[in-house]
């Protein structure tokens, strides 16, 4: 009989003892989870005994399951995202040029233990991928002069573009596209390209007024030399026997004409009178 509250006792300990071996199990427990569009390094935090490490990867939207181990997840989005760079820049004649540079860029598939293992995880654009991206755009802007920059912004993307293609090529991280962004000159700059900008549309003005100068002068020569032909074709009519003839006519009509006397005297070699009415 006086075993049994010994035995309660007992009982009652290991009870707690489970319940509270039971409690650490379960506050131990996780689940780790991945949103869309991204992918889940899971991994094990290090315990007393083991080292923990890699456990797996998860693919959005997903969980891993709960976990009576201590496991964790790091997510990487592996969609494409543009990631813009700011330049102030000397050109290739000493003026400084500021303008901003954008990169697309997406990871790869499948690839999100290589990207947390070996490129810094969160961070692998600082790590890995912006400081060659900048001096890849600083070479290629630096050889041209600053009025020249905007006329080869295609040019000089399409350049970066292939060489952060190449620079990339065996990574987990590939290039969609490189865009040059604004190109802001010096004020300097900017009036003096206002000033020719300018000049060279009061030059196409100047053009096109002597092009209709040239026209208006070209159809008063054709005018001129209309007229001229219908003189020397008039002239080339107007001979004496013409005029004799058109003289004889017109005295006709006058003596036919009852409303006036007319008066001819004789003059000239050809026998044509002058004409003179009279009341």
């Amino acid at each position: 009989m006086f075993n049994k509250p010994s035995s309660l006792k007992h009982t009652l300990i290991k009870t707690a003892s489970v319940s509270i071996i039971f409690g650490i199990a379960l506050s131990g427990c996780t689940n780790p989870n991945t949103p869309a569009g991204q992918e889940g390094y899971v991994f094990e935090k290090p315990r007393i005994f083991g080292a923990g490490g890699y456990r797996g990867s998860l693919i959005g939207p997903s969980n891993y399951g709960v976990s009576l181990w201590r496991n964790e997840v790091i997510n990487i989005d592996m969609r494409p995202n543009t990631y813009t760079e700011n330049f102030k820049i000397l050109a290739n004649d000493d003026l400084n040029i500021s303008f901003n540079f954008h990169a697309v860029i997406a990871i790869k598939p499948g690839t999100v233990q290589e990207v947390v293992e070996k490129f810094g995880a969160e961070n692998w654009y600082q790590r890995f991928v912006r400081e060659t991206f900048r001096t890849y755009v600083r070479d290629e802007v630096q050889k041209y002069d600053s009025v020249a920059l905007k006329e080869n912004r295609t040019g000089i993307a399409d350049s970066v573009e292939t060489k952060l293609k190449l620079y990339l090529a065996d990574s987990p991280f590939q290039i969609n596209n490189v865009v040059v962004g604004n190109i802001n000159y010096p004020e300097i700059v900017a009036r003096a390209v206002e000033k020719k900008l300018a000049a060279q549309q009061l030059l196409s003005e100047k053009e096109t007024q002597k092009e209709i100068a040239q026209k208006d002068a070209e159809i008063r020569i054709e005018e001129a030399k209309g007229i001229a032909e219908a003189q020397k074709i008039i002239n080339a009519t107007l001979t004496p026997n013409y005029l004799q003839h058109e003289a004889i006519n017109a005295q006709r009509h006058m003596a036919d004409s009852p409303n006036h006397t007319t008066v001819y005297i004789p003059v000239g070699t050809n026998g044509i009178p002058l004409i003179k009415n009279s009341k």
